[in-house]
Parts: structure tokens; sequence; C-alpha cells
């Protein structure tokens, strides 16, 4: 599939209406997660079937992507030209917000390279999300054994970037509506160093999409019309020395965003 722009951006046209069932409902976020459900509904169901691909992949996250557009969210989208540069497997660290990014990235990144990622054991084993997750290939990790979780990242990302596909790693681990350098750790740049390939930062602002404050429903919570989307790429880096350098330009990038961001 093309890529969203065949610019350097890609804004969300201010002309684009609201959903039908948005309007009649008052804007309720359900319309918006009823649409996110039949989504998965429909793509989990071709990948018990065994008929995934990454063309599906990507169709089923530009799904989600119009969706949120269609229930009001508004993106601002920038570095599409960093991701054009990428000719080789890399490893992109990113902050991390809300479901968004996760549902998102496929259709964002996917066009200029192929990637999977480093998610949550639980969500691999989930009955909801786990085939979908499973078809995808992303490296597993129990955040129960930190220094397991460590191993199993540097362990199976190197084999993963020598098969030619970038690993999309968020090393404050959970979700944080705040960007916090001390939460974000070096793990993406270690992987990028032990596999000889380079790390290109992402900064991202999604609070529109919120988290539910029950837990199994944390995907589902409400939406915010009044906040923009914001996501940026950054220039691929290659690792110099231990990474320390490359570690804090990312956190640079990411907080620089996110502080002109900030509404």
């Amino acid at each position: 599939m093309e890529p969203l722009s065949p610019d350097n951006m890609y804004k969300t046209p201010e002309e684009t209406p609201l959903g039908l069932a948005d309007r009649i409902f008052f804007k309720s976020r359900w319309c918006f997660h009823l649409r996110f459900i039949r989504v998965v509904l429909r793509y989990r169901s071709l990948c018990v079937k065994k008929r995934d691909s990454d063309e599906l992949w990507i169709w089923n996250s530009l799904q989600i992507f119009k969706a949120i557009e269609r229930s009001g969210g508004r993106f601002h989208i920038e570095g599409f030209d960093n991701l054009r540069k990428v000719k080789e497997p890399v490893v992109v660290v990113s902050n991390h917000m809300s479901a968004m990014e996760t549902m998102t990235f496929p259709a964002i990144i996917f066009p200029f390279f192929p990637i999977t990622f480093v998610v949550k054991e639980a969500l691999v084993k989930g009955s909801a999300f786990g085939p979908i997750m499973r078809s995808r290939k992303p490296i597993a990790v129990g955040r129960v054994n930190p220094r397991e979780d460590f191993q199993t990242v540097l362990t199976e990302g190197s084999k993963i970037l020598e098969g030619g596909i970038s690993i999309v790693i968020f090393p404050q681990a959970t979700r944080h509506l705040e960007f916090n350098p001390e939460n974000f750790n070096s793990l993406g740049i270690k992987l990028a160093r032990r596999a000889g390939v380079n790390v290109l930062p992402a900064a991202l602002k999604t609070d529109f999409w919120g988290n539910s404050r029950i837990k199994f429903l944390r995907d589902f919570g409400p939406i915010n019309r009044s906040k923009r989307i914001h996501m940026a790429f950054g220039e691929p880096m290659a690792i110099e020395g231990n990474g320390s350098h490359q570690h804090q330009q990312c956190i640079k990038f990411i907080q620089s965003h996110f502080n002109q961001w900030k509404e």
C-alpha cells in the first residue's frame, strides 16, 4: 500500500465530517469503539483462519485510522521523509500514551518498511487480540523478570532484525500521559547496538484516545475531540560507542516535540 502522504507530513483535512452515528448519538465514544471492535473482530477471524498477510494488517490498521478520523480525531504526522531514508532494518523507539500507536503504526510505518512490536506476553496469549498479535510474530515479554525480558528482546530482536524486519519498542513499557525521561529506558538502543542497526526516534501525543480506568477495558476509554493527534519521526541514527549519546538524542527529540504539542 502507498504511504498516507507523498510529502513529509500528513494532516487530517479540517473539513472531514463526523460519522453519521456520531452525529445521531451526540458524539458518544462508543460510536468509535464499535467501529474499532468491528475492525478487530473481522481481522481476528482472518487470523484464526490463517489468512493473514502484511497487506491485510496494513489495510485493517488503516481502517482504524479512518475510524479515528470519522470520530473526530485530527492527525498531524510529520517526518515521512525520515522514514523514506530507512533502507535496512531499524529499531524504532517511541513514547507510549494509548492503544492508538499500536493500532495505527502499521498503516503509518509499514508502507515504508516492515515492522513488528515488543509487546506484553498477556496480549499475545489473550483471546481477543491474541490471534492477531501471534500472526505478526512480535517479541513477547512477561514483565515479571526484567533480566529475562532484557535477554529475550536482545536475542529474539537480533534475529528479527537480521531477517529484515524492523522493531518498534516503547521503552516506557506502560502508557503514560506525560513524558518522563527517567522512565524511558535504553533497551531499544542496546538492541540496535547489538544488532548493528540504526535507531529511529518517534514522538507522539495520542491522548485523543483515553485509557479506561477499568483494567480489562483499558482500550475503551473516553475520546477527547479537542486534543489533536501528533506524531513525529526523527532521522535514523547509527549507534556510537555504548549508545548513550543516541539515547539522549532520542529523549531530546521526544521531549522537544512533546513540549511543543502541549495544549
